[in-house]
């Protein structure tokens, strides 16, 4: 397949560059500079230089392309999440990106869409397993990645084959994952939730195999992650791997003053992913939190 990657020059991007060309596929990754141009370059992707949010210059660089990947986020890194307008660029990116994504597919005859989509969406569903037929819970918080999966759903009524991949948080080599392993390294807080409760996780380097499954997997939303952990544990391996012995956790007053966005994340889901595994044969590489994950973070 020739796929269209946009976000290639990011995190997700250097997972799944290298993965679809293993694959075999060709590669061409939206690029917002040309410093962007030159990390996708350097990646193995014949970089396009465009707006996200042109249609018709997405229109131009989508023909030819029998599936597109959305992968553009902007995700604040720590407590700069909580400032105003923090998430004003990933929220946007979200909901008005994905729209003109889409359209742009459509409009140049695309095939297939996958959009980057997020597990937090689910409810708190304390010890019960959630799947893709739990009950959402739709906050200001999570409203755009809501937004987004429909507009999915919506390529999907119009003929195309579109696939949201409900990805859990990403951890290794990425800005929030070493956020975290430096405030564990000087015996700060880092978790976040009732230590008790599950969290669903992903290692970065599972993101591009994923995506390469997302190409021939039927339409719909897919849970994608490693186990399920509880966040105590989940706490203590990040303070094991940066020399620690265990992770101390925010109060919960802490995480209520955060507001919307510290509550989605602290939110109780024990994910499962089974669906995606028994449709594609995909099976995570990383399959268990570990401190090995994030070996050459810090």
């Amino acid at each position: 397949m020739k796929v269209l990657l946009t976000g290639g020059s990011g995190v997700m991007g250097r997972s799944t560059i290298p993965a679809l060309l293993d694959a075999g596929h060709t590669v061409v990754a939206l690029a917002r500079s040309s410093k962007a141009a030159k990390a996708v370059a350097q990646r193995g992707a014949e970089p396009v230089v465009a707006d996200l949010f042109d249609q018709q210059a997405l229109a131009t660089a989508m023909r030819g392309c029998d599936a597109v990947v959305n992968y553009a986020t902007r995700v604040p890194v720590g407590f700069t999440m909580l400032l105003p307008g923090a998430w004003r660029s990933n929220d946007r990116l979200r909901s008005h990106g994905t729209a003109v994504v889409a359209a742009a597919a459509r409009e140049a005859g695309v095939g297939r869409l996958v959009q980057q989509s997020l597990s937090f969406v689910y409810a708190d569903h304390g010890d019960d397993w959630v799947d893709e037929h739990s009950d959402i819970e739709l906050t200001r918080a999570t409203e755009h990645i809501v937004v987004a999966e429909g507009e999915i759903d919506e390529f999907t009524r119009s003929g195309g084959e579109g696939v949201s991949l409900r990805y859990g948080q990403i951890a290794g080599l990425d800005g929030n994952s070493a956020w975290l392993l430096r405030r564990a390294r000087a015996g700060r807080r880092i978790g976040i939730g009732d230590p008790d409760s599950w969290a669903h996780v992903v290692h970065i380097e599972d993101v591009g195999p994923a995506t390469v499954a997302a190409l021939t997997v039927p339409a719909g939303a897919y849970n994608v992650g490693a186990e399920p952990v509880k966040r105590r544990d989940m706490a203590d391996t990040f303070a094991l791997a940066a020399g620690r012995k265990e992770g101390r956790f925010f109060s919960m007053v802490t995480v209520r003053l955060g507001g919307q966005r510290l509550e989605m994340i602290s939110r109780s889901q024990r994910v499962s992913s089974q669906r995606f595994c028994d449709r594609t044969g995909w099976h995570p590489q990383y399959p268990k939190l570990t401190p090995d994950w994030f070996d050459g973070v810090l």
